[in-house]
């Protein structure tokens, strides 16, 4: 108490100093209109910052709530595309009716992990065999094909990425329908995929789009490059050519599961077209 007291003392000129600015300034402001308005705009300017980076700070923690409704709401509206569903003629009482059945669902996912710097490069998702999730499905986001589903735990499931070597997906150009098999560069290229076996009898253009044709476990249509350059497979029966795929997978966030409820039923008849061929 008598150090507090020797402080006060030690010290009194400044504190009164302080207290008598405080009352000039509060007197100042009382009764002077333009010192109030310009003290309220100051006040109301540092709160108003200050309650903006709080905004901002809060924004930023609830962004990984509203991605994962956006990942929710964009697969619903993927499972409502005309796309996921296919047509059912059905002939009665000689009235022919067509009906729309529901082939393709997708559920949402987020990326847990992911590389794209090695030969095989595989994704972890957030799901598993629990919310559905089954070996051999297709893997897409909203840029275009991601990869296929190889094994499933009970709460993650990973996926092997299109930047893999052993990575094979069925395509056509979006224009002329010619069908092609996109897999991997062998330059390592995170960027770049390569269209095989194209009938060299195609004409195909720089920048054309390459699709998914709907002949293995993706739904028709999904993006999966633009042609970036032309070169003859030797032999000179076939093209092959390079990809600027559609998907920058290095920043892959949330992805869509394809859940093909026909794949069964489609993978033995293609099996059976197959083995007849080969007779």
């Amino acid at each position: 108490m008598y150090n507090l007291w020797i402080f006060l003392r030690k010290y009194n000129a400044f504190f009164l100093f302080v207290i008598f600015e405080i009352a000039a300034i509060i007197i100042l402001v009382n009764h002077n209109s333009f010192q109030k308005a310009s003290y309220i705009s100051s006040i109301n300017n540092f709160t108003g910052g200050i309650n903006s980076k709080v905004s901002q700070v809060s924004d930023y923690l609830s962004l990984g709530h509203v991605n994962d409704s956006l990942a929710r709401e964009n697969a619903m509206l993927r499972n409502q595309l005309k796309s996921s569903f296919y047509i059912d003629t059905m002939a009665k009482r000689t009235v022919k009716d067509t009906v729309y059945n529901q082939q393709y669902q997708y559920i949402p996912a987020k990326v847990v992990s992911n590389s794209t710097n090695r030969r095989n490069n595989y994704i972890t998702i957030n799901i598993g065999s629990k919310d559905g999730i089954e070996k051999d499905m297709g893997v897409i986001c909203g840029s275009g094909v991601v990869g296929l589903v190889v094994k499933t735990t009970e709460h993650f499931a990973s996926i092997q990425s299109l930047l893999n070597s052993n990575a094979r997906v069925s395509a056509m150009f979006a224009d002329t329908k010619e069908i092609g098999t996109v897999t991997w560069g062998v330059d390592l290229n995170p960027h770049q995929g390569l269209l095989m076996d194209v009938s060299n009898s195609v004409k195909p253009k720089l920048g054309e789009r390459v699709v998914t044709s709907g002949q293995s476990l993706y739904p028709t249509g999904i993006p999966i490059g633009r042609v970036s350059n032309l070169h003859a497979k030797e032999g000179g029966l076939f093209l092959n050519m390079y990809l600027d795929l559609a998907v920058d997978y290095g920043k892959l966030e949330y992805v869509n599961v394809v859940v093909n409820k026909l794949a069964k039923e489609q993978a033995e008849v293609q099996s059976q077209d197959k083995k007849d061929k080969d007779e």
